[in-house]
Order: C-alpha cells, then sequence, then structure tokens
C-alpha cells in the first residue's frame, strides 16, 4: 500500500477562485500522475462534517428532514453539522444533536471517520452513536427548517437500502451502526 509521501501529482499553481465562511474553492494547474498537463477544482472544507445516530433501549433513532438547496430536493439525514475550528468533534456533535433534535446523551461512542467526495474535496467526517438519551427542546438555526422524525432504526436501515436515505454520511453511519449491533458491540 502506498503512504502520503508517494503522491505522483505535481502542482504547478493554485488559484483561489471564491471564499467564504465554510469552503475555498481553488483551481489548480497540475502534472498528473501520467505525466501530462492538467487542471484540478479543490473543495476545501473548514469545518468538520460531524454525523451523530441517536439511539435508545428499544433501538429507535432519529432522523432529519430537509430541504437541501444544492440537491433540489428533500433529504432525510441523522442530525448533521460542521465541527468549527476550536471545538472537538465530540463537542461539536453534543451541540448539533441538540440543536437539531433537543436530544442530549450520557454515552457517546465514535464509530466512522470518512472523507465525503474526496475526487473533488477534502471534506472529512466523523461519526457517532448517542446512547442513554435524554430529550428536551430542539433549537435549529435561523437557516434551518427542519422536520424530526423518530423511527425504528431497522426501518432507518432499511430507508437507506431502498435509497429514501441517499446522504453518504447518515448511509455509512447507518450501515456501520447496523454492523456492529449484529456484531454484539454497540
Amino acid at each position: 500500500m502506498k503512504s502520503k509521501s508517494d503522491n505522483p501529482w505535481d502542482t504547478i499553481s493554485i488559484h483561489e477562485v471564491y471564499d467564504n465562511p465554510w469552503i475555498q474553492v481553488t483551481h489548480r494547474d497540475v502534472i498528473t500522475p501520467g505525466k501530462t498537463e492538467g487542471i484540478y477544482g479543490v473543495v476545501h472544507f473548514k469545518n468538520l462534517a460531524i454525523g451523530i445516530l441517536p439511539l435508545d433501549e428499544e433501538y429507535n433513532t432519529w432522523l432529519v428532514g430537509q430541504y437541501r438547496y444544492t440537491l433540489e430536493e428533500y433529504s432525510w439525514e441523522i442530525p448533521e453539522g460542521g465541527g468549527e475550528p476550536g471545538s472537538t468533534a465530540l463537542d461539536s456533535a453534543k451541540r448539533e444533536l441538540l440543536e437539531e433534535t433537543g436530544i442530549t446523551a450520557a454515552t457517546w461512542k465514535s464509530i466512522i471517520e470518512l472523507t465525503t467526495s474526496n475526487s473533488v474535496t477534502d471534506e472529512r467526517a466523523i461519526c457517532y452513536v448517542a446512547k442513554d438519551l435524554s430529550f428536551g427542546k430542539s433549537m435549529p438555526e435561523a437557516t434551518e427548517d427542519l422536520e424530526i422524525r423518530k423511527l425504528p432504526f431497522e426501518e432507518v436501515v432499511q430507508m437507506a437500502m431502498d435509497g429514501k436515505i441517499t446522504d453518504a454520511i447518515s448511509v455509512a453511519t447507518i450501515f456501520k451502526v447496523k454492523l456492529l449491533i449484529e456484531q454484539g458491540k454497540l
């Protein structure tokens, strides 16, 4: 297996195309691994992506539904958000779960780290299972119009299998939790 130091790409130049508080887009002139001139666009995410699958004693979980502007469609997802620089991933996960669902948890387990679309972005995600739940009032951000549903976890797995949940972070987390449950590790 090759290591990170075995990078076959050469970067000739980097030009910032766009920048906002969440992302930076750069255009890069490169020499490809095939030794030809090329271009590459990179979307750099300034926050860590966070996903949380809350799970109660009866194996129910909570999904968040919202219209996703980029997709121009409604999306069902596990509670998710951005881990801001200066905050730990776990603190960000606790904040996101509370904001989106009103749920707090006494037990947290990091279950998967992933890259979301590594052909164009450097976005990284850390996902958790939250257990020993307590319930309060959600506090979504002003930009969010969320619907929250409590569902049996097996129904959520089936939604992912049927393509009713397509968000990559959600699908990966749901299937990882399913495997951990089957292996008796959760």
